[in-house]
């Protein structure tokens, strides 16, 4: 998996420490988990609240401290001071709500401000969570935000039958990051790319992800669920 990441990159002339992997989590058994980590691993990442919980509570009982957690998946706003004890960064703020729960939440909850990527439904597809990509204005209202700053955006393309098709989708997604860094929705941050997935990060990287969430390829097959 490190091989492919760094032949991407070099393709993309671009250094490997630019792109952070992401262990994409869902559904894996924590012996997989481990060994990841015991390999390098540090960002991993959870669906869903409930398994995020279950699986740092093993690692940090197991020795395993220096482990990034992130939920990259959809929140519900009545698990968000669940979420606040779990995470460190928040990947997939789909919604205003969602955005303002949680700093809500952090603002009366102990421990340090948080980081959130803006999830944006870049193919406009009715199925998917996110902000449209015309949604500009409604984004950078995120920015005033008091205790969850945004750092980037974050979207799943359309699938399609050839992976390489995405570029065009993950190019959309850069531009529009470019036009709300401009606008100061980052701050004084270059704001992340999250985007691409075992299928299709190569192309995700070729058109400047800065990290990448990646689940089979990296742990093997899920278990059924």
């Amino acid at each position: 998996m490190t091989e492919r990441l760094s032949d991407a990159c070099r393709r993309a002339g671009r250094a490997t420490d630019e792109v952070v992997l992401v262990g994409a989590c869902k559904r894996q058994p924590l012996q997989r988990i481990r060994e990841a980590v015991d390999a390098g691993l540090r960002v991993l990442g959870e669906n869903r609240v409930q398994e995020g919980e279950a699986h740092r509570a093993a690692l940090l009982e197991a020795g395993y401290d220096q482990v990034e957690w992130r939920l990259i998946g959809p929140l519900q706003t009545n698990k968000a001071p669940r979420a606040c004890s779990v995470f460190d960064v928040f990947e997939a703020v789909d919604r205003v709500r969602v955005a303002r729960r949680l700093d809500r939440v952090l603002r009366t909850a102990q421990g340090g401000p948080r980081t959130c990527l803006l999830e944006v439904n870049i193919g406009r597809e009715p199925n998917k969570h996110g902000f449209l990509p015309e949604e500009t204005d409604t984004m950078l209202g995120l920015a005033e935000l008091g205790r969850l700053s945004v750092r980037g955006l974050m979207a799943i393309p359309p699938r399609r039958a050839d992976p390489r098709q995405a570029r065009g989708d993950f190019a959309a997604l850069r531009r529009l990051r470019d036009a709300l860094g401009l606008r100061g929705l980052f701050g004084d941050h270059d704001g992340w790319l999250s985007m691409g997935m075992s299928a299709d990060f190569e192309a995700a990287v070729l058109e400047g992800a800065t990290h990448v969430r990646i689940g089979s390829a990296l742990f093997g097959p899920r278990r059924p669920g």
